[in-house]
């Protein structure tokens, strides 16, 4: 394909088939590279590795003389001095494996963009449409990688764990990496997409996908301050509709805010505010449901659908169990699922949008 077909507008484009596979590999990376991030948290182990080395910190620790220098290093900071003194070499491997394994996860996905880019690039198989996503993809990535050193390095000074709202900013900004690279590869696909003129199914497609976003944002932040652990009990909070520290005017205040492992209020407040977003989410979809079945033509977006409801009781019920399951810790298994449900119910709320655009131009 010549470069000068590269620049035609990209509604004319026809991106050959490698690219679209080499963008869901992408897609798939970037969705296991948080759900690793999630292991790594509810393990404990983001704090297993002290130093931020991008090259030289390819490499794992080779020998005895090596993983010992870890260790030590390791036992240098707050999580290990407050929580787990004592640890066995062993203990400490398990968790260093994690944190690694985000990191070198994080580093094999640059190369698996890079080498097919310039390969793609050179053919003249990207044109500028698809440049200019894929940059803001970079960019975004970066701002990941950047934010996800400034998040470890909260947890090495005084605190033992990491701030629960840098944690959350990381991940809000891995998930916007996922959402546009996975909006880029829809647009790579031959056609229009279905366009549905309904203003009310526009409106509020996109106002489900916002709701959407702020509930995961409340999600990473109650993780962050492991809220599940104050309050382990559905339907009621350790039997309060609503716990009575969120009412209590004198906890209002910008250092419970600030110092939120101090107290009970912001945990009492964020998993409040989850629980009751989620319920509200379920009521809108149901109802948005039976209006796009209602009103919606045969085609993409109504054979994709049916999948909403039945991903938003599927992630409900991942919460409810997790809850449940907080006792003393919280449970990796269910954890790391429910934040993996909340990724593929944000995929199908995208793919839904696609298709619920003013127009047909990619």
């Amino acid at each position: 394909m010549s470069s000068a077909n590269a620049s035609t507008k990209s509604a004319a484009f026809i991106y050959p088939k490698a690219v679209q596979v080499w963008l869901m590999i992408g897609v798939f990376m970037v969705f296991m590279q948080v759900v690793i991030g999630g292991v790594t948290r509810l393990t404990g182990s983001g704090l297993s590795i002290t130093k931020w080395e991008i090259v030289t910190g390819t490499l794992p620790p080779l020998n005895a003389a090596q993983w010992e220098a870890e260790f030590v290093e390791y036992q240098a900071t707050p999580q290990y001095q407050k929580i787990n003194e004592g640890m066995s070499m062993s203990e400490f491997k398990f968790i260093y494996f994690w944190e690694y394994f985000h990191r070198l996860w994080a580093r094999s996905m640059g190369f698996v963009f890079l080498i097919p880019f310039l390969f793609f690039y050179f053919k003249g198989w990207i044109d500028r449409s698809l440049l200019r996503r894929l940059g803001v993809v970079v960019l975004l990535a970066a701002l990941a990688a950047s934010f996800g050193w400034i998040m470890v390095a909260s947890g090495l000074v005084n605190r033992p764990w990491v701030n629960a709202y840098k944690l959350t900013l990381h991940l809000s900004i891995a998930l916007a990496v996922y959402s546009t690279l996975f909006w880029t590869l829809l647009t790579t696909f031959t056609g229009y997409p279905q366009v549905i003129h309904t203003v009310l199914l526009k409106k509020w497609g996109l106002w489900i996908a916002i709701l959407l976003g702020v509930q995961i944002v409340l999600g990473g932040i109650m993780s962050g301050m492991k809220a599940g652990l104050f309050y382990p009990t559905w339907p009621q909070m350790n039997g309060e509709w609503i716990p009575a520290v969120v009412l209590q005017g004198s906890e209002w205040n910008s250092l419970n805010f600030i110092h939120y492992d101090r107290g009970p209020f912001m945990s009492a407040l964020v998993q409040l505010m989850h629980r009751s977003l989620a319920y509200g989410l379920v009521i809108i979809v149901l109802w948005y449901f039976y209006k796009a079945m209602t009103n919606a033509p045969k085609g993409p977006f109504r054979s994709a659908l049916p999948l909403l409801p039945l991903m938003i009781f599927i992630q409900v019920l991942l919460g409810i169990f997790t809850l449940l399951y907080c006792k003393g810790s919280v449970p990796v298994g269910l954890g790391v699922f429910h934040q993996a449900g909340a990724l593929v119910l944000l995929t199908i709320i995208l793919f839904l949008n696609f298709h619920l655009r003013l127009d047909a131009k990619k």
